[in-house]
This record gives C-alpha cells, sequence and structure tokens, in this order.
C-alpha cells in the first residue's frame, strides 16, 4: 500500500539557526498528530543536514537531502556523495529536480547514474520530472514526462522501485503563483501510473507513490490531494513556514 507524503524542499533558503528552529517548530506541531498513513519529509541544505537529522531524530519527520553526486568518491570540489549522507543520519535524496536540470545542465543520463548510485547505497530516492510552459503549449507534456521517467528510471528492476518515490513538477507551475489544476495533476498522474504499469506490473505502479509538485499551498492542497493518482506533494516555499507546512500534512 503506498503511503501519503508531505515533502518539503527548503531549496537555498534557511541558515543553520532558522533550519533547527524550523524543524523543531514542525516536529513540535507534528507530536499530537496521528500520521499512520503519511510520511512527512523535509529537505535542508547540506549546510545544516547534519543538525536537523539530529534533531529530527526519533520525531515523525524524516530528513531528505536535495541532491547528491554519482561517484562514490573524488575530484568533484563541492560535490556530496551518497556514503556521505548515509554517515549524517540521511536515508532519502531528491534527484532530477527541475532546478538541477535547468540551471546545472543535470541529464537524463547523469540522472540515471545518480539513481544507481542511491540505490546501491540504499538510500531512497524522490525522482522529479516534469514539463515546461512551451512543451505543455504545444501539448508535447505527455511525451516529455514519458521520456524523462523512461531514460532516468525504467533501466531498474522490478524490485528497485520499493524505493522510488515519484514527483511530478509542471516546472511552469513552479514559483510563478500558476497551478496545475487538479484535474490536470490527475490527469498527468495516472498517465504516469498508467507507463509504469505497462513497463513493469500494476502492483508496482500501484505501490509506488507520486506527489505533485507545483505551487501547493494550504488553500489548494486538500482538493489536489484528493485526487485518486495523486499521493502528496513536494513542497516548496510553503514548507519555509511550520504553520503552513502542517496545514499541507493535515490536507489528507
Amino acid at each position: 500500500m503506498r503511503k501519503q507524503i508531505v515533502a518539503g524542499n527548503w531549496k537555498m533558503n534557511n541558515d543553520l539557526d532558522a533550519s533547527k528552529s524550523l524543524v523543531k517548530k514542525i516536529t513540535k506541531k507534528l507530536k499530537k498528530k496521528s500520521l499512520k498513513d503519511t510520511r512527512v519529509i523535509v529537505a535542508p541544505t547540506f549546510v545544516s543536514l547534519q543538525k536537523v537529522a539530529y534533531k529530527a531524530k526519533g520525531t515523525k519527520v524524516e530528513v531528505a537531502a536535495q541532491n547528491m553526486h554519482q561517484a562514490k568518491s573524488g575530484a568533484f570540489t563541492g560535490e556530496i556523495s551518497a556514503e556521505m549522507l548515509k554517515s549524517v543520519g540521511v536515508n532519502i535524496v531528491i534527484l532530477g529536480h527541475s532546478e538541477r536540470r535547468e540551471y546545472f545542465g543535470e541529464t537524463d543520463v547523469i540522472l540515471a547514474e545518480k539513481v544507481n548510485a542511491a540505490l546501491e547505497n540504499k538510500l531512497e530516492v524522490i525522482f522529479c520530472f516534469g514539463e515546461v510552459l512551451e512543451d505543455r503549449k504545444s501539448e508535447k507534456h505527455f511525451s516529455v514526462v514519458e521520456s524523462q521517467i523512461k531514460n532516468g528510471l525504467f533501466h531498474l528492476e522490478a524490485s528497485a522501485w520499493d524505493n522510488i518515490i515519484l514527483a511530478y513538477e509542471p516546472v511552469w507551475a513552479i514559483g510563478t503563483g500558476e497551478t496545475a489544476s487538479p484535474e490536470q495533476a490527475q490527469e498527468m498522474h495516472a498517465f504516469i501510473r498508467k507507463i509504469v504499469a505497462d513497463k513493469y506490473n500494476q502492483e508496482v505502479a500501484n505501490n509506488v507513490s507520486i506527489l505533485y509538485g507545483g505551487s501547493v499551498k494550504p488553500s489548494n492542497a486538500k482538493e489536489i490531494f484528493s485526487k485518486e493518482d495523486v499521493d502528496g506533494g513536494l513542497i516548496g516555499g510553503a514548507a519555509l513556514n511550520a504553520d503552513d507546512f502542517i496545514e499541507l500534512v493535515k490536507s489528507f
């Protein structure tokens, strides 16, 4: 049975003190909540990762990294390996975020290598993908999404999908105030689940959580999350405010 997930991507926000304060507020607010079927994940910057993981230990909050390098070690100045993430208590990593693809040139080939390295080190992967506005307007959004998923993940054995979470990002709806309608989100999520089923089987498709990542906020989360194939959200701006973030968790 797939889990409902609310994952907060803090991006390049919050210094160490702000990160510790935010996770403390979130864990405190979650103490009284029953989260039987909902996972709560936060992804701080690398400089705060160890401290946030320590603060979250033993709570209902899990901690993810925002990225990692595919190599085990070596002359890759400024990069972080999967083993390094494991060493500070992190067991989840976000890969393929639209900002990594656009600003840092991460290709499908690179991302497939990163996925392999993460899984080899027993990291769970939140794999991101999605179309830009031009793709949507030219009605290429389904083919773009299918290509990104196939190239990044379809080389994996079915058993590997136990450690994969999918995150659909309509890039045109990130930080723009625009949001795909709940119907648009459901349409794409159902399409994603179908191509996974076609490649593997219905069981794999039914068990994988598919998150929506496009300007989710307390005012629209309940309607989006209510859709059959939307299993939660990868949250940006609203994840930086503890009250807003908890409202998203309560939206289920």
